[in-house]
Formats: structure tokens, C-alpha cells, sequence
């Protein structure tokens, strides 16, 4: 296979740590893959006023998939009190660099796989695919409310004279185009993976209209998969039995919003953000990054980097690499298995590195 150019962008926090720690497994794996380093993240809005310089633009859209460690972003009043001083009479807009990212390259479909990777209980195997540039995370989010905004809920007495200082609103946008590819995607990845059911989890008994317009694509959708079972559950059921029956699900698409909340809760099936990875995919692009973010309270070197190792197995995968991505899975099983050399969310004492260094010495010996 020819060589990947990965842009890595180790960014904030403990994203640098996990990033550094991991990136040689790609020797001991031995994938033919040309790294170069690009920057993202708070440093460079305090320096520049910029998470997503213009120079890591170039360096994204030149390789062939990147590679995130992690990036803080903050509110808003503090985001601006971070600004150099000569830009903080007119700040720039701070958006968060994840959302630029999976918004600018059309990246739809945020993958979260979650399995049984401590091997306690009964088995299971599902993922949630939660979509990425639209719903309620789409970004048309109001304070104070324009006129144009107030006349669309005058109609309801209980809105009608409240003063537009007064009220905040967020849209949930969603389009046909949007939901049909999430969908599809979603059935695509069960025949690959050969998982048996797709879920769409919504909240059609109380967001009536968007989630009947969003039912009948499914439906639609669905009826091209005749060999796979598809329903339609609120969300807060489908919480209740990732928790209780995580076994029973196959691949669970959502929203934005849901699909973020969905994703954390696996994670914290799986036995922790520790070790959440997530692939973010469009048609013409893709990144990959662990789902902890920057985790500014845990102490330097402490961070389990599984969630580092499963997110490179997750871009192995997408790029054709199975076995190698399978290997990088079961030795991160196996150490858990050892009880050796285990961070402290683990019940261990090890360093970051200590922890990482241990799974590519498992993976060198396949």
C-alpha cells in the first residue's frame, strides 16, 4: 500500500502526552506512513487569535487523513480574556476547532465503537454514529433574540411578552440530505462490521415534527436493508439499555446533540473515556481522535493513552489496515488482562508513557 501522510495535531492538555506516546506504533506495526506535525489548539488563540492557524489548513487538505490529540475550548468571556491585548477591542469569533474541522470538511459521521474491553461480563459489541455538522450543535444558537426569532413564537401566550433580552433559543437544524447519508452510512457500517440491528435514537413522542420528518428517511432508508432489524427508540430508553443491555445493540445513529450524550455514556460502558476512540467521516475526508478531550485537571503523564491506540486502530481500519487495527485492540485487552503497568484510572500507578510503551512491546511480539 502506499505511504499515509497523517497530519497529527497533538494540541492541548493531554492530548500532546497520548498523541507523542502512541505514535510509535506505527513502527512496531510496521505501516508505511510519512507524520508531519501541525499546530491547533489555546496556545495559538492566545498567540494569534486562531485555534486553526491558516498553516494547518494547508497541511490537513494535503494529507491523507489527521490525527487530533485533544484541544481545550472554553466560553466565551473567557476565551476573550486569553486574547493578546491588541486584539481584545475587537475579538475575532472563537469557535471551537472541532466544530471547524468536521463543519469545513463536510466530516458527517463521528463513529464511537464501544466493546467489552476489560472482558467483564457479557459480551457486546455496538457503536454509535452520531451525526456531525447538523442538528442541534449546528450553531444557530441566540442570545438575545432577534425580532425575526420572537415572531415565530408570538403565537404562544407564554412567550408572547417576554422582552428579547430575556430569552435565549437554539435551533435544531436538520435536512434531508443530512439525515439520508447519516442513515445510509449507518446501515453501510452494520453489513461491514456484520452487526445484526441499527437503532435511530430520537425523542419522537416530544420533538414531533423534526423527528416525524426524520422518521420517514429512516424508514425510507431502511427498507434497503431488508436482512437487517432497524427501529426507532427515544433516546433516554436507548440510555437506560446501553447500560443494561449494551449486548443487544447493533450500530445507534442520532443527532448531533443525542448522538454526543450517547457516545459519552458508551465510553463509560466500555469502563471510561480512557478508552473512547471516534473517527470522524465525510466523503471526501476524514480525522480521528480519542473522545476525552484535554482533561486539564489530570496530572502530567497520567492519562491512559488507550483511547489513543484504539483511535489509530480505528484510522488503520478505515484505511484498509485490519489486521494491524486488530492487533492494537487485542493488546490493549491483554494488558488490561495483566493488571500490569496500568494508569490510575485503571486502580494502577503507571505513567502515561509506561502504560503506552507496554501495548507496543504486546503489539511488536504478534
Amino acid at each position: 500500500m502506499k505511504k499515509l501522510k497523517l497530519a497529527v495535531l497533538p494540541g492541548d492538555g493531554i492530548g500532546q502526552e497520548v498523541t507523542l506516546s502512541a505514535i510509535p506504533v506505527f513502527d512496531a506495526l510496521h505501516i508505511p506512513v510519512e507524520i508531519v506535525f501541525g499546530e491547533i489548539g489555546w496556545e495559538y488563540w492566545k498567540q494569534e487569535g486562531n485555534v486553526v492557524p491558516a498553516r494547518t489548513w494547508e497541511l490537513i487538505k494535503s494529507s491523507d487523513a489527521t490525527l487530533l490529540g485533544a484541544v481545550t475550548s472554553k466560553p466565551e468571556r473567557e476565551a476573550i480574556n486569553e486574547l493578546p491585548i491588541h486584539l481584545r477591542a475587537s475579538p475575532p469569533k472563537y469557535v471551537s476547532p472541532v466544530i471547524q474541522l468536521r463543519q469545513q470538511l463536510d466530516l458527517y459521521a463521528n463513529v464511537r465503537p464501544c466493546f467489552n474491553v476489560k472482558g467483564e461480563g457479557e459480551e457486546f459489541n455496538f457503536t454509535v454514529i452520531r451525526e456531525n455538522t447538523e442538528g442541534l450543535y449546528s450553531g444557530f444558537d441566540f442570545y438575545p433574540l432577534s425580532d425575526s426569532l420572537k415572531s415565530v413564537i408570538s403565537d404562544n401566550p407564554h412567550w408572547r411578552n417576554v422582552p428579547n433580552d430575556e430569552i435565549s433559543c437554539s435551533l435544531r437544524i436538520q435536512s434531508k440530505h443530512g439525515l439520508q447519508r447519516l442513515f445510509k452510512f449507518g446501515f453501510q457500517l452494520a453489513e461491514q462490521k456484520k452487526y445484526h440491528r441499527v437503532t435511530f435514537a430520537d425523542k419522537p413522542n416530544v420533538l414531533r415534527k423534526s423527528s416525524a420528518f426524520a422518521r420517514e428517511l429512516f424508514e425510507s432508508v431502511a427498507k434497503d436493508y431488508p436482512h437487517i432489524e432497524a427501529d426507532i427508540l427515544n433516546i433516554d430508553a436507548v440510555a437506560l439499555w446501553m447500560v443494561r443491555r449494551p449486548y443487544e445493540f447493533g450500530v445507534i445513529v442520532a443527532e448531533n446533540m443525542f448522538g454526543d450524550i450517547l457516545s459519552d455514556l458508551g465510553a463509560g460502558v466500555m469502563g471510561g473515556l480512557g478508552f473512547a476512540p471516534s473517527a470522524n467521516i465525510g466523503e471526501k475526508g476524514c480525522y480521528f481522535e480519542p473522545v476525552h478531550g484535554s482533561a486539564p485537571r489530570v496530572q502530567p503523564n497520567c492519562a491512559n493513552p488507550s483511547a489513543m491506540f484504539l483511535t489509530i486502530a480505528l484510522l488503520l481500519d478505515q484505511f484498509g489496515y485490519h489486521q494491524a487495527s486488530g492487533q492494537i485492540k487485542q493488546a490493549i485487552k491483554n494488558v488490561i488482562k495483566s493488571g500490569r503497568h496500568l494508569t490510575y484510572d485503571l486502580g494502577g500507578d503507571a505513567s502515561t508513557q509506561t502504560m503506552a510503551n507496554f501495548i507496543i512491546n504486546l503489539v511488536e511480539l504478534k
